[in-house]
């Protein structure tokens, strides 16, 4: 691997792990905070409903970060690609990553919004519960294809 595109090729793998790290924390330190805030209080002071949707701003402000990131990865990737440099199991991942991140993002979050604008009684709803379950479902499938990424992206960079 030539010295320049070693260069790239960490510094991708460090915004990659970047995301991914803030993918991580979001779901388990930031979540099981914000869910379980009566807790840490004598009295509750928020609903689970006010919980929800501070949590939802959180991941909305995610999205953006899994936007960078998919960028990258299609222009990264892709060239990958095009110079004949194909690993299956990266490409799978690549797919993978893409696909989960996109639906996350642009799928789940926009429809988990408008659910939560309708009301409290709409995310008490099993439709809110289905969609949610899928979120969470989609957001490990593209937090463990980008841990794939990045493990195979540092095998190749250290050789």
């Amino acid at each position: 691997m030539k010295r320049n595109f070693r260069i790239v090729t960490f510094g991708y793998i460090i915004i990659l792990g970047i995301t991914l790290g803030a993918s991580l924390f979001a779901g388990a330190v930031v979540a099981p905070v914000i869910f379980n805030s009566g807790d840490l209080f004598i009295q509750p002071l928020l609903s689970h409903y006010q919980e929800g949707i501070i949590m939802t701003e959180n991941f909305k402000r995610l999205v953006y970060i899994v936007d960078i990131s998919i960028v990258l990865i299609v222009i990264y990737e892709g060239y990958k690609y095009k110079m004949f440099e194909r690993d299956s199991i990266t490409t799978l991942a690549t797919l993978i990553a893409i696909a989960s991140g996109l639906f996350f993002g642009h799928y789940y979050m926009p429809d988990i919004l408008n659910m939560q604008l309708a009301g409290e009684a709409m995310t008490q709803s099993e439709a809110f519960s289905s969609m949610h379950s899928a979120s969470e479902i989609d957001f490990k499938v593209f937090t463990v294809a980008l841990l794939v990424i990045i493990i195979r992206n540092m095998q190749k960079a250290c050789k």
